[in-house]
């Protein structure tokens, strides 16, 4: 659901599956009853955990320097923008949502798209053009193999 977005903005930050929510609900749930976590850190996580995603799916434009240096310690919209081609190679790249460094750790940062990000296309392909952004399609979409 959320790579079905053909438009990349603050919404696509938003756009996950209801039981894709609950089934992380439960096992955060689980996670902060056997760490014991406390509340405040609780509260920090998910606080992070919601608004850099806001940030990082937003189509805010940095200026190229300061987005350089930035994509060093926190994911930058250009570079998670990289991770919503429809090209493979660049969906399977930049990952994470909140420290970049992740993605050199782990071999999967790509700088740039092939495409510059003026031409880039958005969302999975297969989904382009098709009713899929309406509200009914998008809860059916797990369990279908094929677009509608």
């Amino acid at each position: 659901v959320h790579h079905c977005d053909s438009e990349f903005d603050v919404t696509t930050g938003f756009r996950f599956h209801p039981g894709e929510l609950i089934i992380s609900l439960g096992i955060k749930s689980v996670v902060v009853v056997i760490l014991g976590a406390p509340a405040m850190a609780v509260l920090a996580f998910e606080l992070l955990l919601n608004l850099l995603p806001m940030f990082n799916h937003s189509n805010i434009r940095l200026p190229e320097f300061i987005d350089r240096y930035l994509r060093l310690i926190i994911v930058t919209p250009d570079m998670h923008r990289v991770h919503h081609s429809q090209i493979k190679q660049e969906t399977n790249s930049n990952y994470c949502f909140c420290l970049s460094w992740w993605d050199r750790l782990f071999d999967s940062y790509r700088s740039q798209p092939t495409q510059g990000h003026e031409d880039m296309k958005i969302g999975l392909e297969e989904f382009s053009g098709s009713d899929t952004i309406h509200l009914h399609n998008l809860l059916l979409l797990p369990f279908r193999r094929t677009p509608a």
